[in-house]
């Protein structure tokens, strides 16, 4: 028994003094973290230089506050009772009417469940139209796409679909749906994938 012990011993001992590992390496994940971060703890990381000089807006949802660009001093054409300045079925059906969206064409749907008055409500074109009835301002305009599309909705709060402007640190920075999509064609076109020339490679040797 006493000297199987001394066996068991020796074993470890050698385990111990022969695990000589370089430096930065690791025996696992979380060993490399908790190791990497001590080099930031401290330390203020930003993302405010990422930022630039979008103009932004603070939201809070459920359990995220991040920003956003603003939206409204973007559109060429707000404030859109500028020239909305009557009711939308007297500018259909006057004398005098005018197509300054004739070079719009909504894709977005069935038209049987999805014409213009489902987003933009023509008594007040200023703010956009909820399922409901009830007004959305310009800048908060993905809460009318997350009536319909609810799961991109919680993945994009949460920062897993869309893009973050400057990574994860704060202040937390992300596009919103419109800043991707285009809301009257909200797919986006299909791309052929980059292919890796070996000819170029080769000319360059």
């Amino acid at each position: 028994m006493k000297v199987r012990r001394l066996l068991y011993g020796l074993v470890i001992i050698c385990c111990v003094f022969s695990c000589k590992h370089k430096e930065g390496e690791y025996h696992s994940l979380n060993e490399k973290i908790e190791e990497e971060s001590k080099k930031y703890h401290g330390t203020d990381i930003s993302s405010e230089s990422y930022i630039g000089d979008i103009n932004t807006i603070e939201i809070t949802e459920g359990d995220h506050t991040f920003l956003i660009p603003e939206r409204k001093s973007q559109i060429k054409s707000y404030a859109c009772i500028e020239c909305h300045s009557k009711p939308l079925s007297t500018m259909q059906n006057g004398s005098e009417i005018q197509k300054a969206h004739w070079d719009i064409k909504l894709n977005h749907a069935n038209e049987n469940a999805m014409n213009c008055a489902s987003c933009h409500n023509g008594n007040d074109m200023n703010n956009l139209n909820s399922l409901t009835g009830n007004n959305i301002d310009f800048n908060n305009s993905y809460q009318l796409c997350a009536q319909c599309h609810s799961s991109q909705f919680e993945d994009w709060k949460g920062g897993a679909h869309g893009k973050n402007i400057g990574g994860w640190s704060t202040p937390r920075a992300a596009m919103t749906c419109v800043n991707c999509h285009n809301p009257h064609a909200p797919q986006i076109a299909s791309k052929w994938p980059v292919r890796f020339s070996t000819k170029k490679e080769k000319q360059r040797e």
